[in-house]
């Protein structure tokens, strides 16, 4: 049409309604009235909840699918607020990342039944007898699998920040408010929009244990895809798994187009540079938003708060501060390291004395053991998967064309919940009578190693086009061009997916090592199953016990290995 060819300054100045128009007052409408639905619910009684049970009717999966997508979106809004505040505190003062990364290293490995265990009580104290609780409680836990690498990912942007984007930002004295809008959101907008990808896969993979809430007698089912996954699997439904996995597909698909394709599209104006003649990324849905007036006005009041505050700071700002942090005093470190000391000292404390009360130290030895072995499948999947899915981020990184293929495929694959493979492994193994310590592991790392995946594409699509033709030029090739160009341009984001999905695999292996198919149980040794088996019997102490020994080896497998590493990317393999 002759209107979606007129410059937007002469759009501004009249009001004239377009099919843009008109497709985005329906999404709009459609979101809302969806929206007032279901905040409707949440008044419900939990007595009438459970006299409405779970149907496996393949309709009633439209509005299950609807449920479902409306929690993981907001829990993403939550970790999108969460991952601003939290990274930015942590890169930007010395003194906080000292408490904020061991933290952030420590929730990531803490399993999702660990959190629901400890907080679904709460949740339902809030609203006695009432959904909302449970809402809040879903919701949560959903959050608690989709924030840790979204902070992950904005933290490493922030540290590495471009000396003279630093310096430019410095010298027109842009206040902080300003400088995280302008640079800090831009610079790590293409890292953070895949692992918002990442973590509403990562939603996915836990939406069965969320929605189907099981804690000691303490058992609530909501309306949503992981419920009806979970039913499913205890009446050995192969068909409405089938129906299930269609749905994940849909609503998958759904947020593909109408978020994820846009922003990554949008994504393409934050690259550093642009390549000679490199079109950017065109979607319906950003012409749309680009081209609606509706959405416009919708719009406006966000833009207005990004301009509102003090644009110019009063003081000159040094170049780094997300590196070199806040000069303190000397004493003032000291009180600081003392209060951090002492403040861990009595946390380990309350947890030996709440432990020790019910457990003896030879079984505390027994699940340190459970988890050495689960080190073990650790280390050696992290360690596959890099092998398999560097080369294939550097491939697909490098072609954009290639990317825009495979991304709503990985995301598909990525957001697969290893719930929906125990009928094919457990009928697997009990058929062939093969070992579950061994079979069961690679369930650990089927959602987490995306988080490896992603993390390289968005490096190797980073790298610079200058670096790309000077080796193009001295014709590099084989293992020379991978040791000196790609492995190095890809290093820092490598190693924030290989943290990631090193903290994810711990998590998984609640569920991991424990696979069910209607009667048919099978268990692995580790402490994934240990934990699980504490949740089911409602025994808080040993689920305690599994928490703090897994967040130990999480603890100090990232301080002695991963972070290392991550020091020497920033020293030796940052661009700047």
């Amino acid at each position: 049409m002759l209107l979606d060819r007129l410059p937007i300054s002469i759009l501004r100045n009249r009001f004239i309604p377009s099919r843009w128009d008109v497709l985005a007052f329906l999404l709009v409408l459609a979101f809302f009235v969806y929206f007032a639905e279901a905040a409707h619910g949440l008044t419900t009684s939990l007595a009438k909840l459970e006299a409405t049970p779970i149907s496996l009717d393949p309709v009633s999966l439209i509005g299950y699918s609807a449920r479902t997508a409306l929690r993981m979106l907001i829990a993403m809004v939550a970790s999108l607020i969460f991952t601003f505040t939290y990274a930015t505190l942590a890169a930007k003062s010395r003194r906080a990342e000292i408490v904020l990364v061991p933290l952030l290293d420590i929730l990531q490995s803490v399993p999702i039944i660990g959190f629901i265990s400890i907080t679904v009580v709460f949740f339902l104290s809030l609203t006695p007898g009432r959904v909302a609780g449970a809402e809040l409680a879903v919701i949560f836990s959903i959050f608690t699998s989709q924030a840790w690498n979204m902070a992950f990912s904005f933290y490493q942007s922030l540290r590495s920040i471009p000396d003279e984007l630093q310096e430019v930002a410095a010298s027109f004295r842009l206040s902080a408010w300003l400088r995280f809008w302008r640079l800090e959101v831009p610079f790590g907008m293409p890292s953070l929009i895949w692992n918002m990808m990442m973590s509403m896969s990562g939603g996915w993979f836990f939406v069965v244990v969320s929605e189907a809430i099981s804690v000691g007698h303490t058992t609530i089912t909501l309306p949503g895809v992981g419920s009806y996954i979970a039913l499913a699997i205890e009446q050995r439904n192969l068909a409405a798994i089938g129906y299930a996995i269609g749905a994940m597909f849909v609503v998958i698909l759904v947020f593909d187009q109408l978020l994820f394709r846009p922003l990554i599209a949008s994504a393409d104006w934050f690259h550093l540079e642009q390549e000679t003649g490199l079109t950017t990324t065109e979607t319906w849905a950003l012409t749309m938003l680009r081209r609606s007036r509706f959405l416009n006005v919708l719009t406006r009041a966000f833009a207005r708060l990004l301009r509102s505050g003090p644009k110019i700071s009063r003081t000159v700002r040094s170049p780094r501060p997300a590196i070199s942090g806040a000069k303190g005093s000397v004493l003032g470190d000291v009180l600081w390291y003392v209060f951090i000391a002492l403040l861990l000292a009595l946390a380990v404390w309350k947890t030996i004395a709440f432990v020790r009360s019910g457990i003896n130290l030879a079984e505390t030895g027994h699940v340190v053991v459970l988890g050495l072995v689960t080190l073990l499948r650790v280390v050696v999947l992290i360690a596959l998967a890099s092998l398999l899915w560097v080369p294939v981020g550097v491939y697909i990184g490098m072609r954009p064309r290639v990317a825009a293929v495979a991304q709503p495929v990985a995301q598909f694959l990525s957001a697969f919940p290893a719930n929906l493979l125990f009928p094919f492994v457990v009928s697997a193994i009990v058929l062939f009578k093969l070992s579950p310590n061994i079979w069961l592991s690679p369930l650990m790392i089927l959602g987490t190693q995306w988080y490896i995946l992603f993390n390289v594409i968005v490096g190797a699509s980073a790298l610079p086009t200058d670096l790309r033709y000077v080796g193009e030029n001295l014709r590099i090739r084989g293992w020379l061009w991978w040791k000196k160009v790609a492995l190095p341009a890809v290093f820092p984001f490598y190693l924030t997916g290989a943290i990631t999905a090193s903290g994810g695999s711990w998590n998984a292996a609640i569920v991991a090592e424990v696979a069910s198919w209607g009667h048919d149980r099978l268990e692995a040794t580790g402490l994934g199953a240990y934990i699980a088996d504490a949740s089911d019997a409602g025994d808080f102490r040993r689920i305690v016990l599994g928490i703090a020994i897994m967040s130990v080896f999480v603890v100090l497998l990232n301080r002695f290995f991963w972070r290392p590493l991550y020091a020497q990317a920033e020293r030796k393999f940052r661009l700047s």
